[in-house]
């Protein structure tokens, strides 16, 4: 698509032919990958996709313990998101919520220990789902590559999200 209906072409930077291509396969590789591991963590495994994430996150940090809004950052979730997922893992006795010592205000995620049992059955499983979607399907260069290109990606978008509200994307137009 060379111009946007009812838009001039000054404003954006279209994407060319093969930008195109490797845009919409990543928007399919990547709804596939988590639909697949979505359905693997489904089928069986004691946690969610989105809940073992955040316990793996929990259980990096120092006493298993972090602070809600720093794995809010974490996960790229809303706090009222990570607040919800929170509120049904606190419920099955995987996590705990506690306050910040020194800090009225924060609160602090704690991985109890069916937490850590729940993660260490889980983990094989996932890894194995991980392995046979993504790793052993790239070549060790192209896994190292996506690697460097995700991470760019993210602090990309980490930087668009830290905007004040409507600016957005005007970096991007004016250029």
């Amino acid at each position: 698509m060379d111009q946007q209906p009812g838009r001039p072409t000054t404003e954006v930077r279209w994407l060319d032919d093969a930008q195109q291509r490797a845009w919409r396969r990543f928007l399919e590789g990547t709804s596939r990958f988590y639909e697949a591991l979505d359905r693997a963590h489904d089928a069986g495994l004691p946690l969610a996709l989105s809940e073992y994430h955040l316990l793996v996150q929990v259980s990096e940090a120092p006493e298993r313990t972090l602070r809600m809004s720093a794995l809010a950052d974490y996960l790229a979730l809303s706090r009222s998101r990570l607040t919800h997922t929170v509120d049904r893992m606190e419920a099955r006795g995987l996590v705990e919520r506690r306050p910040v010592p020194g800090d009225r205000r924060g609160v602090n995620c704690v991985m109890t220990d069916a937490g850590y049992a729940a993660l260490v059955e889980a983990a094989p499983h996932h890894v194995a789902a991980v392995r046979r979607l993504l790793v052993d399907v790239l070549e060790p260069e192209e896994m190292d590559t996506l690697g460097r290109a995700m991470a760019k990606v993210a602090e990309a978008a980490r930087a668009d999200v830290a905007r004040p509200a409507g600016q957005a994307g005007l970096r991007a137009a004016k250029a």
